[in-house]
């Protein structure tokens, strides 16, 4: 999304929101996704962090996060306009001495706020008081608006705050910061880590003269160039988890590839060469500033997104030890972000992740990875418990992912070949899957991010994906026999409630539909070698099924022209479909 974010955009949120949670109300819902976009990854989570009641003392929420030892306060607006409501100073204010309120010492005071307040808003607010005093978790108050508020009653709330003690911080989200923070949710890199201090190296051994800062006036981009202690590294890892690497174009790669495993070697043989041997890492950032602490200098960094050097991050976070002897190169870019139009930053952050990811070969796929459709197909499959997987990794990386959830799932290199074979043309599935991505077929490979049109497609291709395993002709014909079959089924999934109802039954396995499927398919492998049969040529000219389907031959259209023509084989075919409409009425 590159134009201007309005408030249709929100509604369109909220309501796919609404349509997971029809009980609450739009205020809950625009509650949730805040809690979503900025605070936790699981939106159950922030479903159940819900507390907004009558008497709920300014809390909409509140979330208690056990990793993080932290206590998110949440008070929420959500305007009808963008930036046109003023919030009124008393409403900020009394929401910033809610935290005197919760960790007051006094109980005579601490029940008094207690006083009428709902059961569930009273059960939550004693959990935040006892992980706060008890448990020593960090207060953190987010007041969240579509409006505006005053820089006089942002600093009266700051101090109000900061009166409290218990290192509590508030936070405020104007309806500026929420636009980018809708831009970055739909981008699918939130909730975003909050912030985190990068410490520069200190070695007495080599010999630091300060840092390298620029600051380009026409772009507004500032940056900095220093070193960092390898364990220095691995603990922004250990910190932020695998949110640090929301836009980077791949996942983890593995401990196996060439390249991480010669940083392991380096690490255990010379790790005193690691800084010259390495690139480094790129940090992206919405913040930045200096500091000095205890003798040390520091870079504070707010919203940081790694988007070069997650291999090298992740193998120093999982050989701490060696790491600590290590020196690693770090670039740090603060962008100054735009509510409203943000094709500046997309195309700067597109082109540095392309300019500077380069030590692990990149893929044409690799580069679409955060394109926004990739993304939202990844939300909309989600939700038929579909893992669409639309960045590179290891397997045992998407296991972690998933957890226990049991889910299909399905690599956007795959769907490509799939939507590729049923709408373009078979022989390009079959060449070069890498092309699919290229400015030439993506548009027509990915031309929406509907979830049902990717999914009859998969049905369709799961049947023909079955019969050609461990079948070597099969297997050749198969993209050929998948167009085929979809130029049958397509015209009898004419509404979204059969294409829904296809897409479930194949999923229960419906007799009906499993088994016309399953003798369309069939009878269409009969046919593929039929026209293999027909065309492969003679003696030394003749083509092995490998070179033949790769070749014209392999191109759908002649295939379908000859199958046209045999009259039994459209009849057959005709019969099959004819019990599958049935059964998607």
């Amino acid at each position: 999304m590159t134009g201007q974010i309005t408030l249709k955009d929100f509604d369109d949120v909220i309501a796919d929101i609404g349509s997971r949670f029809p009980q609450l109300s739009d205020d809950d819902l625009f509650t949730l996704w805040f809690l979503r976009a900025y605070v936790t990854e699981d939106e159950d989570t922030a479903h159940a962090s819900i507390v907004g009641a009558p008497n709920d003392k300014n809390l909409d929420a509140i979330v208690i996060d056990d990793n993080s030892h932290s206590v998110f306060i949440v008070q929420v607006k959500f305007r009808r306009s963008l930036g046109k409501v003023q919030e009124k100073g008393n409403d900020v204010i009394g929401f910033a001495s809610v935290i005197s309120e919760i960790t007051t010492p006094n109980e005579d005071t601490f029940k008094a706020f207690l006083k009428k307040m709902d059961p569930l808003v009273e059960q939550r607010v004693r959990q935040a008081r006892e992980s706060i005093l008890e448990r020593g978790y960090q207060p953190w108050l987010y007041y969240a608006t579509l409006g505006r508020i005053s820089d006089v009653v942002q600093d009266t709330a700051k101090q109000r705050v900061r009166a409290s003690g218990h290192q509590a911080k508030i936070e405020f989200i104007d309806y500026a910061r929420s636009a980018i923070l809708l831009r970055d949710y739909l981008d699918g890199v939130t909730p975003p880590v909050p912030a985190l201090i990068l410490e520069m190296e200190s070695n007495p051994a080599v010999r630091v003269n300060g840092i390298s800062q620029r600051y380009d006036e026409n772009n507004e981009i500032e940056s900095w160039v220093f070193s960092m202690r390898g364990d220095a590294i691995a603990k922004l890892y250990q910190s932020a988890g695998i949110r640090l690497f929301a836009r980077n174009i791949r996942g983890f790669l593995g401990k196996d590839t060439a390249v991480n495993r010669s940083m392991v070697k380096t690490l255990e043989i010379s790790p005193d060469r690691f800084f010259y041997y390495n690139n480094g890492i790129t940090i992206l950032c919405d913040e930045a500033k200096k500091d000095s602490q205890k003798g040390k200098d520091e870079l504070h960094v707010s919203n940081p997104q790694v988007i070069n050097g997650q291999q090298t991050t992740r193998t120093l976070a999982s050989h701490p030890k060696l790491a600590g002897k290590a020196t690693v190169l770090v670039k740090v870019i603060r962008v100054t972000r735009q509510p409203h139009h943000d094709k500046h930053f997309d195309d700067l952050v597109s082109s540095i992740v392309a300019g500077t990811n380069w030590q692990n070969p990149i893929r044409p796929s690799d580069l679409m990875t955060n394109h926004r459709t990739q993304v939202a197909i990844e939300r909309e499959l989600r939700k038929f418990g579909y893992a669409y997987l639309r960045r590179r990794q290891t397997k045992s990386e998407t296991a972690k992912a998933l957890g226990k959830k049991s889910v299909k799932i399905i690599p956007k290199e795959d769907m490509a070949q799939i939507v590729a074979a049923c709408d373009i043309d078979a022989r390009h599935s079959r060449s070069a899957r890498e092309k699919l991505f290229s400015e030439q077929f993506y548009d027509r490979v990915f031309p929406n991010y509907e979830p049902l049109f990717y999914l009859t497609r998969y049905w369709a291709m799961n049947e023909v994906r079955r019969q050609a395993h461990g079948v070597q002709f099969n297997r050749e014909a198969r993209w050929l026999v998948l167009q085929a079959v979809w130029e049958f089924v397509r015209p009898i999934l004419t509404t979204d409630n059969k294409r829904r109802a296809f897409v479930r039954l194949s999923e229960k396995k419906d007799p009906v539909i499993a088994e016309s499927l399953k003798s369309a398919v069939e009878h269409l492998f009969v046919f593929a070698q039929k026209y293999y049969s027909s065309r492969k040529g003679k003696g030394e000219e003749m083509l092995p099924p490998p070179t033949f389907f790769k070749g014209k031959h392999g191109s759908g259209k002649p295939f379908l022209e000859e199958l046209q023509q045999s009259v039994k084989t459209v009849a057959f075919m005709a019969k099959q479909m004819e019990k599958m409409a049935q059964a998607l009425t």
